[in-house]
């Protein structure tokens, strides 16, 4: 029997949609306001759902502290920065919520101690209105 847990955290972020692939007048066109050159920000909600069996000398899928410890290492390189300055991966690609929560997924992925579950899910959640989910 498969069992999820999930953990929730925040973080501050600030970026600017602007696509390397893509002219300046096609930026301004795809991104409307938010390719503002002096960017914008957002307070990103960000759900790691994990999936496993349940241990039964732990009664856990996994220590929420160890992954707790896990995401912090990913999430604080993001908190209070801007992502597109001080990431390198977005130096390359455009910072936009779907890319957020990849970089999120591929980083935690490697930072989860070894254990019986995985990493199945990511979910950003950028506004109120829009959220992202990715998974393998």
């Amino acid at each position: 029997m498969k069992c999820s847990i999930i953990r929730t955290e925040k973080i501050c972020t600030g970026h600017r949609l602007h696509s390397p692939f893509l002219t300046d007048e096609e930026n301004k066109k795809v991104y409307g306001k938010c390719n503002h050159p002096n960017g914008h920000g957002h307070n990103y909600t960000i759900q790691a759902v994990i999936e496993g069996e349940i241990i039964k000398e732990t009664g856990m899928v996994m220590n929420l502290v160890d992954l707790k410890q896990a995401m912090w290492k990913v999430l604080s390189q993001l908190d209070h920065k801007n992502v597109d300055k001080d990431v390198e991966y977005f130096k390359n690609f455009p910072s936009t919520a779907e890319n957020i929560a990849r970089w999120i997924f591929t980083q935690l992925s490697q930072e989860l101690p070894p254990g019986s579950y995985r990493l199945k899910k990511i979910i950003l959640d950028e506004t109120d209105k829009n959220r992202v989910e990715i998974y393998e």
